[in-house]
């Protein structure tokens, strides 16, 4: 990938980032309780006795969430630590009731791993980087303030205490606004195949602690800052540029950098202080004394791995081996759900390279224009077969096919039912496209003339002629042969 630097007043800078990410576990409760952790639901109905810190209540760890986690670290090839432990982080703040949140600081879960991103669709290897990642553990969300109910008073909803979370800390690697951005759809992508996460980042299932610094090129690392909670790919790929910006303005101005925690404005596209960067030691972290450490046995580890789904790199170069064009293959595989309803289509019989032609470029575009994703998409895998089916056998010609498309897009008919309903199929019936080609011979005389006097552009016209003439039915490949031998 080609170096990214910022122009200074006093010279070239580059750009340091590394982000935490938190990833909610998909599971079907909370990481100490069985509370339900349901997006959206009323304030204060998914909290359970644990989550509120009541009394003489004792965390037990949900079983699922930790699977989940190790089936992510064994996505990334990272080493997973068959000993990990619960560590408290201790601070006060009111939607924590137990005063310290139960994390993995020492021991966590998951150990070092890495991503590879590409910054180019089209070809995908010549622009790839490998990305470290240092750990991934688990640990609990807090609840949530509400500063907006009440005149004088804020609310607190605790509905997201004790949800379980992935921290997945990459390592300094990254080194632009554009490769924050890659890594962290890569990122989702490999998420969103496991299952481990759904990715919404809109609804806060996945945000990102962005860490950035800056230095001059081949000097150390500078001081960084965390700019926290930044809830969308595009927004991360902001605040590593405006806050890169802000950093050089304040150096070059005579300025230190504050090691500090920070947050995003996206109306103002600026970055703001919010504390001071706290060390480990301000939170007093001990082990927690009312948990075990984690053991996996290898029959657990064993389960994992052979949970694990066709990753998105895997399944590329799959669809590659096919013939597939590196960067459809790219899209293709770039959601989930967009990935296992092309494997659908090629489970029907489908030629691969033309399916993924159509996929990517005609159902994409009736999707995106429709606002429709592939989830509530109107036609289905057999659907697209059947369609695709006919153009390969020669029953319809590209432009029939497109012309089918629609209706089924209107209709919800099957491609053979509108063929058959309205006479679509294409004619590759010598006798009839010869009289039509001598009826537009005989009406062009002057362009037989001109094509035969050297004017050899002029075929297209025939072309089109006689295709409007047979209102697009006729085969088109029959059609350039029989002109040829018509027009000598």
């Amino acid at each position: 990938m080609s170096a990214y630097t910022l122009r200074g007043n006093t010279g070239d800078w580059e750009v340091v980032v590394g982000l935490e990410v938190h990833a909610q576990v998909t599971s079907n409760a909370k990481l100490f309780s069985g509370a339900a952790t349901e997006f959206g639901a009323e304030p204060n109905t998914q909290v359970s006795l644990v989550d509120a810190a009541m009394p003489g209540m004792l965390p037990v760890p949900n079983r699922e969430c930790i699977r989940q986690a190790v089936r992510t670290g064994m996505a990334i090839d990272a080493q997973i630590n068959t000993w990990s432990r619960f560590d408290r982080k201790n601070y006060f703040y009111a939607d924590l009731p137990q005063g310290y949140q139960i994390s993995q600081l020492y021991h966590p879960l998951v150990g070092e791993g890495a991503i590879d991103i590409s910054l180019d669709e089209k070809n995908p290897d010549a622009s790839g980087k490998r990305i470290g990642v240092e750990r991934i553990h688990v640990e609990q969300d807090a609840g949530k303030l509400m500063h907006d109910q009440h005149p004088t008073r804020s609310y607190v909803d605790l509905n997201r205490s004790g949800v379980a979370l992935m921290e997945i800390v990459s390592k300094p690697d990254l080194a632009s606004p554009a490769e924050a951005g890659a890594y962290l759809r890569k990122l989702r992508a490999i998420l969103r195949y496991v299952g481990s996460c759904d990715g919404n980042m809109e609804e806060g299932s996945m945000r990102a602690d962005v860490n950035v610094s800056v230095r001059r090129p081949g000097e150390p690392l500078g001081t960084r800052t965390e700019t926290k909670n930044v809830n969308s790919v595009r927004f991360v790929m902001a605040v590593v540029e405006q806050e890169a910006k802000r950093q050089i303005e304040v150096i070059e101005d005579g300025g230190k950098i504050v090691q500090e925690t920070r947050l995003y404005d996206p109306d103002r596209n600026e970055t703001r202080s919010m504390r001071s960067k706290e060390d480990a030691h301000d939170y007093r972290y001990f082990p927690d004394p009312d948990l075990l450490p984690l053991e996996l046995d290898q029959a657990f580890l064993d389960e994992c791995r052979a949970s694990l789904p066709e990753l998105p790199d895997a399944k590329r170069a799959r669809y590659e081996a096919l013939g597939v064009t590196p960067y459809h293959a790219a899209v293709l595989t770039a959601e989930v759900e967009n990935a296992r309803w092309f494997d659908s289509l090629l489970e029907t019989g489908a030629k691969p390279v033309a399916a993924a032609n159509w996929v990517t470029s005609e159902l994409f575009g009736a999707l995106n224009r429709l606002g429709k994703d592939i989830g509530s998409s109107p036609i289905t895998p057999d659907g697209a077969a059947e369609l695709l089916a006919l153009v390969a056998d020669g029953t319809l010609s590209g432009s029939l096919a497109k012309q089918v498309f629609e209706i089924m897009l209107e209709t919800g008919q099957g491609a053979g039912a509108v063929v058959e309903e309205r006479g679509l199929k294409q004619t590759s019936d010598t006798g009839e496209i010869e009289k039509v080609i001598a009826n537009v011979m005989a009406a062009n005389a002057d362009k037989v003339a001109d094509y035969r006097g050297g004017k050899d552009k002029l075929f297209g016209f025939f072309v089109g002629q006689t295709m409007k003439a047979m209102g697009g039915k006729a085969n088109p490949g029959v059609v350039n042969d029989l002109l040829k031998t018509a027009l000598g």
